[in-house]
């Protein structure tokens, strides 16, 4: 297989003085860059606007406009071209002025080669740094953008609201669910669409870390506060200053941290451990818990003051169990993951596994489902995933779960209306509740759905979900 050839740097020279453009051009030529020449300003800025360029060299005086207009331009039309700017009549002030508007550096003339080789592989290179961060950035707004969120559950779709609507403030948020239900991608995705995304992401997980070295690792200490401490050192409140701090498993912090956190949220100030002097930070804090913060209040073993300054506003994240219409589309989303990761060419699930992994309950929730979607694609064989691909406990669990008929003696009527009442309910769950949608799925009008679900009970879903 023939190995991609490496595209050349494109540079373009811009100089009314024909002996210096083509003295320009061959040198960056023989230097290996692919180079474009243009000898006014009306001609630079028909190049620019005809191909891609990495790097401008230009002169300040030429006609029909100058320099300085052409950076303009550039930073308008391309501004992630870098530029040089040459001249023969040199000042500090124009000099200054170049860089102000951004200009990568200023040259005199004479040119020194070695000078300008230099000047160029230093631009080239910070401007291939800046396009590595865009598409970094980028990719971090996929993945952790609200559309890398999958859900189309009606709970699922309440979450993304209530992230649409805290996401611009910099109220206190608390994410509650249980473990690998999504709560550190949530705090990601709040950052993420904040005005604070240009700013730190620190993560913390509060169950990880001793209590006796949670509160430095929060707050930091000074050098001799404990045994141990033998340089001064930053916490991670300062780490986060100007973005956001997630503390993740923030039941297991100790009453006495609970007080520190209290201040921290109400004063965004503290004291390092051992230190006199106060700290003050800008900080938007999200929490998490898998247990239920009210419950840990009423046993004392969370402090309430703390809990009603951090329940501002509460996501709630529902279990795998809670969604299963949603399963298909994680499923799909994983194993696209898995093989782009792996390299492997599996087109899905077979109807058999898709209907096993609906069935099962995810006591570990949507990790556990990423999981062995992994595993699957390491061992399937095929082109599809079987149920011999999946974790032999999803199939024992969903044996288990399905009992032998006992045969009781009654109405056939009467014996059908129990399956009909839970081939009902999974209809409605994997549809969120949606009528008009399970009802053509059933091949039955809505309104003899609307009579079946009455009379088995399933009517009590919120009204915005019928």
């Amino acid at each position: 297989m023939t190995a991609p050839v490496e595209r050349k740097p494109s540079i373009l020279v811009v100089d009314d003085d024909c002996i210096i453009l083509d003295s320009l051009g061959e040198f960056l030529r023989l230097e290996g860059y692919e180079v474009a020449t243009a000898s006014s300003f009306g001609e630079a800025v028909r190049v620019i606007d005809g191909q891609s360029i990495d790097l401008i060299i230009s002169d300040v005086n030429m006609p029909g406009g100058n320099g300085f207009e052409l950076l303009h331009v550039v930073r308008k039309k391309a501004p992630e071209t870098a530029v040089i700017m040459i001249t023969a009549y040199g000042t500090i002030e124009s000099a200054v002025e170049a860089i102000k508007m951004g200009a990568y550096d200023y040259l005199t003339k004479p040119i020194i080669d070695d000078e300008l080789k230099l000047c160029v592989q230093r631009s080239l290179a910070q401007q291939a740094v800046l396009r590595e961060n865009r598409i970094l950035k980028e990719k971090l707004e996929l993945r952790f953008g609200l559309d890398a969120v999958i859900g189309h559950d009606y709970r699922m779709l309440k979450v993304f609201d209530l992230v649409e609507a805290v996401a611009g403030s910099k109220v206190t948020v608390l994410v509650q669910g249980k473990s690998g239900t999504g709560k550190s991608l949530i705090a990601r995705v709040v950052h993420q669409r904040s005005e604070r995304r240009e700013e730190p992401f620190i993560e913390v997980s509060c169950g990880a870390i001793p209590e006796t070295l949670l509160e430095s690792e929060l707050f930091g200490h000074v050098r001799g506060a404990f045994t141990g401490a033998v340089a001064t050192k930053a916490g991670k409140f300062k780490a986060a200053h100007g973005g956001t701090i997630f503390l993740d498993e923030i039941a297991a912090s100790s009453p006495g941290l609970q007080v520190k956190l209290l201040r921290v949220l109400q004063t965004q100030q503290f004291e390092p451990v051992g230190s006199n002097k106060t700290e003050t930070v800008d900080v938007r804090v999200i929490l998490a818990s898998n247990v239920d913060l009210e419950e840990e209040v009423k046993a004392g073993r969370f402090r309430e003051d703390l809990y009603y300054r951090i329940n501002v506003v509460t996501i709630d994240m529902p279990t795998l169990a809670e969604r299963v219409g949603d399963i298909p589309l994680l499923a799909d989303h994983f194993l696209k993951l898995s093989c782009a990761e792996m390299k492997r060419e599996i087109l899905g699930f077979d109807d058999e596994a898709l209907q096993l992994l609906q069935r099962y309950d995810w006591p570990g929730s949507v990790r556990e489902l990423e999981n062995a979607v992994a595993r699957a694609v390491v061992l399937c064989k095929g082109r599809r995933i079987g149920v011999n691909d999946l974790p032999p406990r999803l199939v024992e669990t969903a044996d288990a779960t399905e009992p032998a008929e006992v045969y009781t003696p009654k109405p056939l009527k009467e014996a059908l209306e129990q399956p009909e009442k839970r081939i009902l309910e999974a209809a409605l769950r994997a549809n969120g509740w949606n009528r008009q949608l399970t009802a053509q799925q059933l091949g039955i009008n809505r309104t003899t759905l609307y009579k079946k679900m009455k009379r088995y009970g399933l009517e009590g879903e919120p009204a915005h979900t019928r």
